[in-house]
């Protein structure tokens, strides 16, 4: 997983090390493993919040990994044009080279490390999909998209489109320089990522060396969800075992928790994870294939307006299909 590296942690602020008389630590309330499947025109991905309560992800509302395959020359797939409304999708790339176009104007190439931020707001159509070169090449896909739930009076904002290089993610690391930090959005550890986001989120991609160990600071008043992207190890004080594809979410507390494995596998030389955590929105969540509504009247609504063109049209020199 290149991502975002730097050749010594050590140089990189640290977290503050947390004294274990004061910090209130979460427990895991639950644990879960994402169900494999397709999405698009035809890329696996795990299902990352498959059978949680939304109650214990608000605000999110969907979070698929992608990948990781290698794909054979000509085997590469995106997604065709679609529409949305109602919240916010946010791609993270870990491996390979990912294009996305949008009626707004907005869109542009990620790679290794970066993040594009769409807020659909009132709607919007897009498409992301691997550029020419590596349908051609093929070679390795691996990424992250979550779904930000937006409250009623931000659901028909203007959308708005961010492009996040890696390079702009804050950097920071453990005392012991046993992680290294990426922090997308939110503030971490006193360090504040370059996403704005309309919902209070944190959002980090954290690589957890053999045997160390991750004490992370969090806002009391957000949840806590911890993803495993690859490798193993345990999360909570009480050490629960977590691995790749299973996601942990948190009761009440002001701090997060997570060991990896003394030993990984031999594909695997740290533990990865997308840890994400936010204020709750506490609103009705009417959810139905790529519109996120308070209501189902506005999820018919979002239909009707998507079949008359109304959620925008598809540009002149658009991106094809990959098919």
């Amino acid at each position: 997983m290149p991502a975002i590296t730097v050749d010594d942690v050590l140089v990189l602020p640290r977290l503050a090390q947390l004294d274990p008389a004061t910090t209130r630590f979460r427990t895991v309330r639950r644990l879960t493993t994402a169900p494999t499947g397709y999405e698009g025109e035809g890329f696996p991905v795990r299902r990352a919040f498959a059978g949680v309560p939304l109650t214990e992800l608000d605000p999110f509302i969907h979070l698929d990994q992608m990948g990781e395959v290698d794909y054979a020359p000509g085997e590469p797939k995106g997604t065709p044009w679609h529409p949305h409304r109602g919240f916010e999708t946010v791609t993270y790339m870990i491996d390979g080279t990912m294009d996305h176009q949008d009626s707004q104007g907005g869109g542009g190439s990620i790679t290794n490390g970066d993040t594009q931020w769409m807020t659909a707001g009132g709607g919007i159509l897009h498409i992301e999909a691997p550029p020419e070169q590596l349908v051609t090449s093929g070679g390795l896909f691996h990424g992250m998209q979550l779904w930000v739930n937006l409250p009623r009076v931000a659901k028909m904002m203007a959308p708005k489109y961010q492009d996040i290089r890696g390079r702009e993610s804050a950097l920071l690391t453990t005392a012991d320089g046993g992680a290294l930090i990426r922090v997308i959005a939110g503030a971490v550890g006193g360090r504040s990522g370059p996403g704005s986001t309309h919902t209070p989120i944190n959002l980090a991609h954290v690589t957890l060396q053999p045997g160390a160990q991750l004490d992370l600071p969090w806002q009391p008043d957000y949840n806590a969800l911890v993803y495993v992207m690859a490798g193993r190890g345990t999360v909570g004080t009480e050490q629960r075992p977590i691995q790749l594809g299973q996601l942990a979410t948190h009761s009440a507390g002001d701090a997060i928790r997570v060991t990896a494995a003394p030993a990984q596998d031999s594909h695997t030389p740290a533990m990865e994870l997308f840890i994400m955590g936010g204020r709750p929105i506490r609103e009705p969540v009417a959810h139905y294939g790529p519109f996120v509504m308070n209501t189902r009247e506005e999820l018919k609504q979002a239909f009707e307006d998507f079949q008359k063109g109304r959620l925008g049209v598809i540009p002149a020199g658009r991106l094809p299909h990959t098919d």
